[in-house]
């Protein structure tokens, strides 16, 4: 590492937009950012659509497929057949669903696709919707198969599954099964519930499989994935680290040609592999702003600060505490948190890029989850806003610049490490952008509160790490509900906070479990909480997966 600039720290003003009037509009034409291809373009020389049907799995394919090195996508199963076309996929990947495909107003398989050209994968729903627009015979089955199930090969498992145990376990979940297949496919594999349960035609190129190769409980899952995408497909490039960087960096350049670039640094391991990137990508035309909103967790605004002056990154510390207090008070509705504080940290950036030159571009660690769960994906509701993608204000005077939106935290992780960034920033727990103040739930954010929730997130913080439990979780944190129970402490009854302790495991957050942490733990950090911190007299711990619940509780 070289030795980085002086930082230099800003403190907000009440407000200076008159300073703003002197920097350039600039439209969010293209705010989609730089890893999310417009119609016609592709963030990798080969790719796979996956085209979602609704199934539960959807992600988990496409996160499967690039596991064996091939870029892939999730759209929309009625995605314009053009823009396809205009992509020149490798393959097209049909996901599960939920629907039963002969209910009316059920999803139906777009058959133009079938004259793009590219072998098509049908998974679950994805295999009947293509078998029973080709001709093939769907219908409810005496009993659904749920879970594990035997699968027997038929004829050696023709060219998808041939070399592969004639008797294996795969993973289904369906009630509708295929009991003929269409004209000119053959049946490769049978199970107890599904006469049908995977069928080809090669000289169409076309390929459908009941059982659901993309989940763990299906062990030659992977196998079939990579036989279809290899063999089948003729995918030869492998998509990796490495390249990720070599195309961002180019997109990036191609996006802001001589333009500056300011980035929103939170220290987490998204913005700093952004800042990373972009840094390479335009070298000290980037300055990072890091806005120590005051809703940070103990000591954190000082380690953000310390690990970046050592990357040669021209770096703001804006202390604006204060102001964003201010903004909260009396705010207790979730969204509307989310909302403020995503507006006023854009207002943040806008005032110190007006005392810069010509600064036009913002960039912001958007990952793929984040755009999937803000309504952004293929037909997906808003589970939530995120000040990185739903809670930008409709007036946003810079262009975004988001070279991560196309990638999952474990694909963000090895991007870093390529580039070079220590474990430390590279394997910090997920962080949200609001801050504490999306885990003080119930009532406003003020200062008292703040500092009862970093105290309580500081000793659940230290025992994990203790425990060498840290890297095994995918979060873990502390709520603080604006509730009083009733307890006991010496010889007098108090009435204060209940601390609600968080710990889930998870491998891109669209999923979670609730983390089985150790009794002893449990004990010792409850223990702590409750004699150390002030105004609290109770521990309680979530036990609840995503879904039904989500990770953070606002």
């Amino acid at each position: 590492m070289t030795e980085g600039p002086a930082v230099t720290r800003a403190t907000t003003g009440e407000d200076v937009r008159a300073e703003r009037e002197h920097s350039p509009e600039i439209t969010t034409e293209k705010a989609a950012g730089v890893g999310a291809p417009a119609p016609g373009e592709a963030p990798a020389h080969e790719e796979v659509l996956v085209l979602d049907f609704g199934g539960q799995y959807s992600q988990l394919i496409a996160r499967r497929i690039r596991e064996c090195g091939v870029f892939a996508e999730l759209l929309p199963f009625d995605v314009d057949p053009e823009q396809i076309r205009k992509r020149r996929p490798r393959a097209l990947v049909l996901s599960g669903g939920p629907a039963s495909v002969y209910e009316p107003g059920a999803p139906e398989f777009p058959t133009e696709q079938l004259d793009l050209g590219a072998p098509v994968l049908g998974i679950c729903y994805g295999m009947q919707a293509m078998v029973r627009a080709l001709g093939g015979r769907v219908e409810g089955a005496e009993a659904g198969e749920f879970g594990r199930t035997e699968l027997a090969l038929l004829d050696g498992g023709g060219t998808l599954l041939a070399g592969l145990p004639a008797e294996q376990q795969c993973w289904m979940s369906h009630r509708d099964a295929v009991f003929e297949p269409p004209p000119g496919f053959t049946a490769l594999a049978a199970s107890p519930g599904s006469p049908v349960a995977a069928c080809e035609n090669p000289e169409r190129g076309l390929y459908g499989i009941q059982f659901h190769p993309e989940v763990v409980h299906t062990p030659y899952g992977q196998d079939i994935l990579d036989r279809f995408l290899r063999q089948i497909a003729g995918c030869e490039e492998q998509w990796s680290p490495a390249s990720v960087i070599a195309e961002q960096v180019e997109a990036i350049q191609t996006q802001v040609g001589d333009g500056r670039v300011i980035c929103g640094l939170s220290g987490g391991v998204d913005s700093s592999v952004a800042a990373m990137l972009v840094h390479q990508a335009v070298g000290e035309r980037l300055t990072c702003v890091f806005v120590d909103h005051g809703l940070m967790r103990l000591n954190e605004a000082e380690q953000v600060v310390e690990a970046f002056s050592g990357f040669g990154i021209p770096l703001v510390h804006v202390d604006a505490e204060e102001r964003f207090l201010r903004r909260l008070a009396g705010v207790t509705e979730p969204e509307e948190k989310r909302k403020i504080i995503g507006e006023e940290f854009i207002r943040v950036f806008e005032e110190e890029a007006a005392k810069l030159d010509d600064v036009s571009y913002l960039v912001q660690g958007t990952l793929y989850s984040d755009v999937i769960e803000s309504g952004g994906g293929a037909g997906a509701d808003t589970i939530k806003s995120h000040h990185n993608v739903g809670g930008l204000p409709d007036d946003l005077e810079f262009e975004l610049v988001e070279p991560l939106r196309m990638l999952f935290k474990d694909e963000v992780r090895a991007v870093g490490t390529e580039l070079g960034l220590p474990d430390k920033l590279v394997w910090r727990q997920p962080f949200p952008g609001p801050g504490l103040a999306i885990r003080i739930v119930g009532g406003e954010v003020n200062r008292e509160r703040l500092d009862i929730l970093r105290s309580a997130d500081a000793i659940l913080q230290e025992e994990v790490r203790a425990a060498g439990l840290y890297r095994e979780l995918w979060q873990s944190f502390c709520v603080l509900p604006v509730v009083r129970s009733v307890g006991v402490q010496g010889d007098g009854r108090t009435y204060a906070y209940p601390v609600v302790i968080r710990a889930v495991t998870s491998d891109d957050a669209m999923t979670a479990d609730w983390a089985r942490l150790p009794y002893d733990l449990l004990e010792r950090v409850s223990g702590r909480i409750i004699n150390e911190v002030p105004n609290v007299n109770r521990v309680a711990l979530d036990v609840s997966s995503k879904p039904p619940a989500t990770i953070e509780w606002e």
